[in-house]
């Protein structure tokens, strides 16, 4: 697989989870039937990419909330109080969450909002975007498996 396949699929990933509406699984998915014996690699790539999404929304959060009323701005004021207000009352487990669609975005942000230390924000971020693309991994390569 080319580097250029790889840098696609970080910068869907990363995108997916910030500014730039998108289809991260979509890639994901493309890049591990056409390769399937590099899907650990394939699961690293878009798992740091995404996670690295999330940690830009965190930053976003954390030090550029005076720019929230922009148009670039990757979550609005109702989603954002709405993100704030379920991570003040369900805490770090959340961001086990950060995957969702709609959902995961404001999250991040409302995390670095509420300046979540960014270690715990990290690792649980990882965790639960990394877990997303583990299973699409795995729902894609058993399907390819003969017999199944």
């Amino acid at each position: 697989m080319t580097p250029l396949a790889y840098l696609t699929l970080f910068a869907a990933a990363f995108g997916a989870a910030t500014i730039v509406p998108g289809f991260s699984e979509a890639v994901f998915t493309t890049l591990l039937l056409e390769h399937a014996g590099d899907w650990v690699t394939l699961l690293v790539v878009a798992s740091a990419g995404n996670t690295l999404g999330g940690v830009a929304n965190w930053l976003l959060g954390r030090f550029l909330l005076h720019w929230q009323d922009r148009r670039w701005f990757p979550v609005s004021r109702r989603r954002l109080d709405q993100a704030s207000t379920l991570f003040q009352r369900y805490g770090y487990p959340l961001l086990l969450l950060s995957w969702v669609p709609i959902v995961g975005d404001p999250i991040t942000v409302a995390a670095g909002v509420l300046r979540a230390r960014f270690l715990p924000f990290l690792a649980l971020v990882l965790i639960g975007k990394t877990v997303r693309y583990a299973v699409i991994a795995w729902v894609i390569l058993e399907g390819l498996q003969p017999g199944t």
